[in-house]
């Protein structure tokens, strides 16, 4: 049988390890009751227990949205399983053929995989799963964006797999993904940056933060140009804020330069804390206790984050 039945008949579910809010509505707890599954082992493996499977035996998973794996994490991976094995089992499905050739397809762990065949394991813990193609390539894209190592651009490409495939909506991703939905639409948008940026920013480059300051400029033209000064100059993230404001105001560099006003600590934090929130430009400007927020957007979707900030829904 799919499930396991105690002394008095109840199915048995083991709770799967945490790996973010999305990932475990998406891995089943108990199958829908059918007929017994003719081959033993696959029944055994419906379990939900980890099995030592050869690694030779899972092939690569196909909705993989990573792109780069760090070779000296890989091999201080690698290391540690050695000495300890493989803590957390990997999770795979049947491959296509599953019932003549015994092969699995790799779901979520490549690392982990990866960092076995490097050690010399010949076999490694995985956990296998029934699942359809759809459910796979959700789980995989999920996964990969609670991982912290995912670079910004990764995150942006598997936001849009997500939205495209799955037809899901900011708010449903970041529900899924446990992110905020100002977080999702900023990453989105990062696919704005010319094909060239997009690359800087993969390989490190060039920050997230410098990719949202560079989008403040509207035309692909003026963001490469100014991308192309910031990695000359190694500007900071605020260095390049300054700059593209003054590219967007060049009037303000003809007037004289005023005083700088002395702006509260606690009002500077509050302005810091809005504008990496949001992802956009924010003012407060504090008189005594009393002035002004002063938040601006460049769009409907920058418009829509502030709104879900705000406690509110767009078009409710």
């Amino acid at each position: 049988m799919a499930n396991q039945l105690d002394q008095h008949g109840k199915a048995q579910t083991s709770k799967p390890r945490a790996l973010g809010k999305g990932l475990e509505s998406l891995l089943p707890s108990r199958q829908a009751a059918s007929a017994p599954i003719p081959v033993a082992p696959a029944a055994v493996e419906s379990t939900g227990k980890p099995l030592e499977i050869d690694v030779e035996l899972i092939d690569r998973n196909p909705f993989q949205t990573r792109t780069n794996f760090d070779e000296a994490k890989l091999a201080e991976l690698a290391i540690s399983i050695t000495a300890s094995g493989v803590v957390q089992p990997i999770v795979v499905r049947h491959g296509v053929n599953h019932r003549q050739d015994g092969r699995y397809t790799l779901i979520t762990g490549e690392r982990r995989l990866l960092a076995s065949k490097k050690a010399g394991k010949t076999t490694i813990p995985a956990i296998v799963r029934e699942v359809s193609n759809l459910q796979s390539m959700e789980m995989t894209i999920v996964e990969n964006l609670q991982r912290a190592d995912l670079n910004p651009m990764e995150q942006a490409h598997a936001y849009v797999r997500l939205s495209r495939d799955f037809h899901m909506t900011q708010e449903q991703m970041a529900e899924r993904t446990g992110k905020d939905r100002a977080s999702v639409s900023n990453f989105l948008r990062l696919l704005k940056l010319p094909e060239s940026v997009q690359r800087h920013v993969e390989l490190g480059e060039l920050s997230f933060g410098h990719a949202r300051a560079l989008l403040a400029l509207e035309s692909p033209e003026a963001i490469l140009a100014a991308a192309q000064k910031v990695l000359a100059l190694h500007l900071s993230v605020r260095a390049t804020e300054n700059y593209v404001q003054g590219l967007l105001n060049p009037e303000s560099k003809a007037k004289p330069a005023k005083p700088a006003e002395v702006v509260d600590p606690n009002v500077r934090e509050a302005q810091d804390t809005l504008r990496r929130r949001l992802g956009l430009k924010v003012t407060i400007e504090d008189k005594k206790g009393k002035g002004r927020v002063i938040i601006e957007y460049s769009g409907v979707e920058d418009f829509d984050a502030i709104l879900t900030a705000l406690g509110d829904t767009p078009g409710v």
